[in-house]
């Protein structure tokens, strides 16, 4: 999805059981949830800036919450952010110990209650799963495990807040063609030589590899900066066995991003629906046509923001105002 312009998506809700909540005595929360690149920041600016005006983000991804490596782990511009909020992005010093859900559940927390205490909205946005339950699960344990396993431990159905869930869901043919696109327009903008500065200058020796060592693009760019210590791009090399080389070490890198990065829209997915599965009331919004336009080389700008209002953000908008008129 072209980012990030405020919009110049139908939902299916799931039969799922009712959370246990008594919602008059809870702070109403909205959250943005859904797999890489499905739209969700575009998504929350549309909110914060046309709809919901008191919004403020927390961000709830958990490579975005570092400071550094912005290409890398695509966080939302300065620009793109149009004046909105954002909270636990780029904050939290890479080197020091992870930011683990634990710390996340007590930070936002607090943040919450100050986007309150100025009777604002807060809008939680991010792919992180386990940060999301960490959040909301009135009694979490950091030791359990609800999302992986052969017999995961059970979900809690009792939340702390009064919650809006938005899944932002794009079918796996059509966003996995986006990703591909995503991440070569990533490395287009930058994210290769962002990369040859995080490990020439050394700074790939203090981060912690248990936190933002595992954004992808460090690992599957490690080999290849190993293997070519002058950081070289092809048209930097020297004979034509170097360019043979740097090329297919390049593509291998480029080719492993993309891997992995479908990889983890599908365990995003598979973490939203056990969620939902358990009993969350996760509002499902199907913006797969409007990625289809995005990757139909006919389709103007104009075509995909019609669209993307139509099916993304009027039924997005619908279910959070009726949630806030409760």
């Amino acid at each position: 999805m072209e980012r990030l312009k405020p919009s110049t998506i139908v939902t299916s809700a799931a039969a799922a059981p009712k959370i246990s909540t008594t919602r008059r005595r809870k702070q109403k929360i909205v959250v943005i949830m859904g797999a890489t690149g499905a739209g969700k920041s575009r998504l929350s600016i549309d909110f914060g800036t046309r709809f919901f005006k008191n919004s403020e983000i927390i961000n709830s991804d958990k490579m975005q919450v570092y400071s550094g490596l912005d290409i890398t782990t695509n966080k939302i511009t300065m620009q793109e952010r149009f004046g909105v909020p954002h909270h636990l992005l780029g904050v939290i010093d890479p080197a020091k110990s992870p930011f683990t859900p634990s710390d996340f559940r007590k930070v936002g927390s607090e943040i919450i209650s100050d986007v309150k205490s100025r009777r604002g909205l807060p809008l939680v946005v991010g792919g992180s799963n386990s940060f999301i339950y960490s959040l909301f699960a009135k009694r979490y344990d950091p030791e359990a495990d609800v999302f992986n396993g052969l017999d995961p431990d059970p979900v809690s159905l009792e939340l702390r807040y009064d919650c809006c869930f938005i899944w932002v869901d794009v079918c796996f043919p059509v966003l996995n063609r986006y990703l591909s696109k995503r991440v070569d327009e990533m490395l287009e903008s930058g994210m290769f030589e962002e990369l040859v500065e995080f490990f020439r200058s050394g700074e790939c020796e203090s981060v912690n590899w248990s936190g933002l060592g595992q954004a992808i693009g460090i690992p599957e760019f490690e080999t290849y900066f190993r293997n070519f210590p002058g950081y070289r791009r092809v048209d930097g090399a020297d004979s034509e066995e170097d360019v043979t080389r740097l090329t297919e070490g390049y593509n291998e890198a480029v080719r492993r991003i993309k891997d992995n990065t479908c990889q983890l829209a599908k365990k995003q997915v598979s973490k939203i629906l056990r969620l939902r599965d358990a009993g969350w009331e996760v509002k499902r919004i199907d913006a797969t046509e409007a990625f289809r336009a995005v990757m139909t080389a006919e389709s103007g700008g104009t075509r995909v923001a019609e669209i993307w209002e139509k099916q993304v953000v009027e039924p997005s908008v619908k279910i959070v105002k009726q949630f806030l008129d409760e």
